[in-house]
């Protein structure tokens, strides 16, 4: 069996460190590993218009940003296929298919579901001040079982949030198998490899990293923007003088350490503190950690560290975006040659979900011969 990887994300804006560290970087790492047949990265604008449907506008604009996002950040179209959702049409009729495979009550029990519908204020009561949940964005689960069995997907790396609709996914591929022909493939999911990964917080240490909650480094932020950013960040409330002990845990700065701080660069960094009352001696992060929790170790120092290491990973990434702006027709011929590739290799897992299903009505010859 072919060895697939199906993921994405959807277009509402520019993407950020948390999608970076969640499941972008591991993207390309797998990319270049060399261990699959093939891999599709999906510009989910579908799924993004099932809250979005009264500012298309806002969708349209953002497939080119997430695009620009994808290839500064080294994901390369020689090795994987960029694609639209919407302009495979084959996917919202495997989505009509799996409806009748999935209970309502089961779609109201997927926890993603319950905490996305809470966190965009959907109600679906008389309350006229609230907006209720539409129907595309409450079958978000099904249209991402479409997505991920359309190509046939072994692998979907995801944040730690996304188990559920993966689980999801996996039921409606056993019912289907058990119900029709075992033509689906059933998907592992690949979380990221560390826990600080697995859901980065918002600089204000309070929720995810969030487009709507205004939390965000975006992979697009200039050198400025992201010191700003980190500045404010939050830290321990209790650390209010160098002297005073530290926590390090729920101290967002330390956890976005524990994401991106690498060995190297202590050495590399350590100039950067030049000229301060304190240096900065340290060669691992442990060693950070416990000089903050006992004590002597100030805010602004570990900032600075942290804002030198991000604007070491987004400096490149800055650059590659830059070249890949002056040529934005370049960009959408890259995606257009992605979104055939993917058009023609769901087209074919239709065909055979079709006829497991015996609705491949005018190929039945038994069927036409009245038989």
């Amino acid at each position: 069996m072919e060895k697939i990887i199906l993921t994405g994300d959807r277009p509402t804006g520019r993407l950020h460190l948390g999608h970076y560290v969640g499941s972008l970087r591991r993207r390309v790492e797998l990319q270049n590993s060399g261990e699959f047949d093939k891999i599709f990265i999906m510009i989910a604008d579908a799924q993004a218009l099932t809250d979005n449907a009264d500012n298309p506008e806002k969708v349209r604009q953002n497939i080119t940003q997430v695009a620009l996002d994808y290839l500064s950040a080294g994901l390369d179209p020689s090795k994987c296929n960029i694609f639209i959702q919407s302009m495979v049409p084959e996917l919202t009729e495997f989505t009509f298919y799996y409806m009748n495979l999935v209970t309502v009550q089961r779609v109201q029990r997927n926890p993603t579901v319950k905490q996305e519908i809470q966190m965009r204020g959907f109600r679906d009561d008389d309350d006229a001040n609230k907006k209720g949940t539409p129907v595309g964005f409450f079958c978000y689960p099904i249209s991402q079982a479409a997505d991920i069995t359309a190509f046939k997907a072994t692998t979907v790396p995801v944040g730690e949030d996304q188990a559920p609709m993966i689980e999801q996914c996996r039921e409606i591929v056993h019912k289907f198998n058990a119900t029709y022909a075992p033509v689906l493939v059933v998907p592992e999911m690949l979380l990221p490899d560390s826990a600080a990964c697995m859901r980065l917080p918002g600089t204000d240490g309070k929720a995810k990293m969030s487009k709507s909650l205004g939390n965000c480094i975006y992979l697009s932020d200039s050198a400025e923007e992201v010191w700003a950013k980190v500045k404010g960040m939050f830290t321990d409330p209790g650390h209010l003088q160098v002297s005073d002990p530290g926590k390090v845990e729920g101290n967002c700065v330390f956890t976005y350490l524990d994401a991106f701080c690498r060995p190297e660069h202590f050495e590399k960094f350590r100039s950067a503190f030049i000229g301060r009352k304190v240096s900065f001696e340290f060669n691992t992060l442990d060693e950070v950690k416990a000089q903050y929790r006992a004590g002597g170790l100030g805010d602004m120092m570990i900032k600075t560290f942290l804002n030198c290491i991000l604007n070491d990973v987004l400096e490149p990434i800055r650059a590659r975006r830059a070249e890949l702006e002056k040529d934005i027709p370049a960009v959408w011929e890259i995606l257009r040659k992605g979104t055939e590739v993917a058009q023609a290799t769901a087209a074919q897992t239709l065909k055979e979900v079709k006829q497991a299903m015996r609705i491949d009505y005018f190929n039945d010859a038994d069927l036409i011969a009245g038989k």
